[in-house]
């Protein structure tokens, strides 16, 4: 089993985005965990343009830390948008972000599922703040027409996979509650529509089992298109991410089905901002790692 750390761990400790610096610090703080691979994110412009411009100074970080990169994700809302000038600035600094996942030799390029054009009354999108367990209330602003929207997010995420897939990588995408493609079937929707090889999606157990899917079933409908797991619980209501075992998903079930696909990627521990947070990921590797021994993934 490939174990690595989410970005979460960097947001948790040091905010939504980290500043550069803390960047640094929180690659070092992984490392002392004990693990090998983790994530890096560039979220928004601003943050991107950073980690850009620092690229060579990450991958040496990196690597004088002993750390790989299981996954690099460009997060920028303005790739779905239907004002073509600001999307097409988007897919630009896209691509330069899609330069940098290559560059530090990430197998993979993942974004949001990105929130749809909504009037929130109540709570927010995760694209606006990283705070779970809060419920969301919207109203679908007049004149909006799903099949044009739809259509228009097939676009832009095709375009992103031809571009990821230019670079020798694969996209990614992960389901996140509310948002576009939040579920299995709508992941797999896309995934014919966008109809590429190199496209692929997340399993996010927290996100998904909060929407109440059926976790064992949801690996098996995802079958070949999973390419990589996000691993954190919760009680199947509210969408939290915590630690395994403080929440009621069946574990071994997941397991079992991951098993049973032949399912050989990364899992990323992604747990939200808690109490001795660091703590929490060591011990949360060392579960994974004993559930490794005992379904031999």
């Amino acid at each position: 089993m490939k174990i690595t750390c989410c970005w979460m761990y960097a947001i948790g400790n040091y905010g939504y985005p980290p500043s550069l610096e803390n960047m640094f610090k929180a690659i070092e703080e992984m490392a002392a965990l004990g693990f090998e691979y983790i994530e890096l994110e560039g979220l928004g412009e601003e943050n991107l343009r950073q980690v850009i411009a620092h690229t060579t100074d990450l991958k040496q970080h990196c690597t004088n830390h002993g750390l790989k990169i299981s996954n690099f994700a460009v997060l920028l809302p303005e790739i779905i948008s239907m004002d073509p000038g600001v999307q097409q600035k988007a897919f630009d600094l896209f691509k330069q972000g899609t330069e940098t996942a290559a560059a530090l030799n990430s197998p993979y390029v993942w974004i949001d599922s990105f929130a749809p054009p909504l009037k929130v009354i109540e709570g927010q999108f995760l694209s606006n703040e990283l705070t779970f367990g809060h419920q969301l209330r919207v109203e679908v602003p007049s004149g909006f027409s799903w099949e044009r929207f739809w259509d228009n997010f097939v676009t832009a995420v095709r375009k992103c996979t031809e571009i990821v897939k230019a670079s020798g990588m694969t996209l990614l995408v992960e389901p996140r509650v509310g948002e576009v493609t939040s579920n299995s079937e709508a992941l797999i929707r896309l995934s014919e529509a966008v109809a590429d090889d190199h496209f692929g999606v997340i399993l996010d157990t927290a996100h998904q089992h909060a929407q109440k899917e059926l976790l064992p079933l949801s690996v098996h409908k995802l079958g070949n298109l999973l390419k990589y797991v996000h691993v954190a619980d919760n009680d199947g209501r509210d969408n939290r991410h915590f630690g395994i075992g403080d929440g009621n998903i069946d574990w071994d079930a997941v397991f079992t089905s991951l098993k049973q696909i032949g399912f050989d990627g990364f899992y990323a521990i992604d747990l939200e901002k808690l109490p001795d947070l660091g703590k929490k990921f060591v011990e949360n590797k060392e579960i994974l790692e004993g559930y490794a021994k005992r379904y031999n993934l």
